[in-house]
């Protein structure tokens, strides 16, 4: 494959990748007529991003336990290698979940034999992804024959030394997963604390009087206000692609990485000096919250990582108040002030919003002490998420730097056997 090593280490082999299949797990074509809202969860190419897992609550199509156990020719089990074949995502590698599941449309399942392991294996194809892109036969839209990708060559060590690999690459990954999933639950925490809050009016404090506003009752003391009042929203820099280098230090976010509640670090383009005009906020710090403005307008996500600059079409979301630092990540994850983003933009082709009427949208501002007493709370929680993003980082540098030296036989693990 592609940036495999020329040198062979002694007992490793080059070989195609069908010598190390027993089973092609393979629907396509059989995709039943209908959906239900619940049940068998579907994985697509959305839910396969080139990562080892796979959050089935993301799916978006489900079928019936009927249509599964009649319809279905071949079950994906847990740690089949998926791999997207066809469309946006085409070349993309993760490992079945264990929670039943099934694999229809333009996706593929490998199940290793005796010569393989499938953990291996995924970490083999997603460092030589390219090696899956090139075998592209689509015109009008990316396409992968199953016939040439179990033809491609692998270099392999054997099975022994492979699952050594394996498990080096996995209990770094492991821990990555685990800081996510912690990230999920204090986000969670965050939230009910301001829906308790905010939404209920369940806060220290509360004496129960309730006054008439235009927003609806609030609590007496509170008031209904703007966005502005509590929050700067910071408009980007407009850089000019001529300043643009390909090894320069500053990375500049784009409206793709700004995700829903995830920041992605992958940059394209990039700066070696800052602009004299760019205002100093435009240069972001991890833990920085960004809002989209532009396509899916609303999205919002903590900053991850050093030396990232702020484009135009995103915003800055800054609280005047760093107190108000956690209410203000919350506000903008709250579904209503979601709606009313999505309601105020412009655009037909593309939704646009523009920082000006996002910091006019009414809101129900509370006491100074309910705000300061909330951020004494809230703030370590999303403090905690940052510090986690961080580890996050880290690790996957690790990782990812290990992984090209495990494949090559530059870097052995001891203490392997049969």
């Amino acid at each position: 494959m592609a940036n495999q090593a020329t040198t062979i280490q002694k007992e490793w082999r080059k070989i195609p990748l069908k010598d190390v299949v027993d089973v092609v797990v393979d629907n396509r074509g059989r995709n039943p007529d209908y959906y239900v809202p619940k049940g068998i969860p579907v994985i697509d190419n959305v839910l396969i991003k080139g990562e080892r897992k796979i959050d089935l609550d993301e799916a978006r199509r489900f079928i019936d336990e009927d249509i599964y156990l009649s319809f279905i020719r071949k079950y994906n089990q847990e740690n089949d290698v998926l791999i997207t074949l066809v469309g946006n995502g085409y070349g993309n590698v993760a490992l079945s979940p264990r929670a039943k599941s099934i694999i229809m449309q333009n996706t593929i399942g490998l199940r290793c034999n005796d010569l393989g392991n499938n953990v291996f294996l995924f970490y083999n194809l997603s460092l030589n992804k390219r090696s899956l892109t090139d075998l592209n036969i689509g015109a009008a839209q990316p396409s992968i024959k199953v016939g040439d990708l179990l033809n491609v060559e692998l270099i392999v060590p054997p099975v022994a030394e492979q699952r050594a690999i394996a498990a080096v690459l996995s209990s770094l990954d492991d821990k990555i997963e685990l800081l996510r999933e912690q990230n999920k639950t204090l986000e969670a925490t965050a939230q009910a604390i301001f829906r308790e809050w905010f939404v209920n009016f369940n806060f220290p404090g509360a004496t129960g009087k309730i006054i008439d506003s235009e927003l609806g009752e609030i609590p007496e003391g509170w008031r209904v206000g703007k966005i502005k009042d509590l929050i700067d929203i910071l408009s980007g820099f407009a850089f000019s692609s001529s300043d643009f280098s390909q090894d320069g230090k500053y990375k500049l976010v784009t409206i793709k990485n700004v995700q829903d509640r995830y920041f992605d670090p992958e940059t394209k383009d990039r700066l070696t000096e800052l602009p004299t005009k760019m205002p100093d906020y435009c240069k972001l710090d991890a833990g920085d919250i960004l809002l989209s403005l532009t396509g899916n307008v609303g999205r919002v996500c903590l900053v991850n990582g050093e030396n990232f600059l702020l484009n135009q079409r995103i915003a800055k979301p800054k609280a005047k108040d760093q107190s108000d630092y956690a209410f203000t990540y919350l506000l903008f994850l709250q579904d209503s002030i979601f709606s009313l983003l999505q309601s105020t933009a412009s655009g037909t082709a593309q939704q646009n919003l523009s920082p000006i009427q996002t910091k006019e949208i009414d809101i129900i501002i509370p006491d100074r002490k309910t705000l300061d007493q909330f951020g004494m709370v809230a703030n370590k929680l999303i403090q905690k998420i940052n510090d986690n993003n961080s580890q996050i980082q880290t690790l996957s540098a690790l990782r990812d730097a290990l992984l090209p030296k495990l494949m090559k036989g530059e870097v052995r693990v001891s203490g392997f056997n049969d």
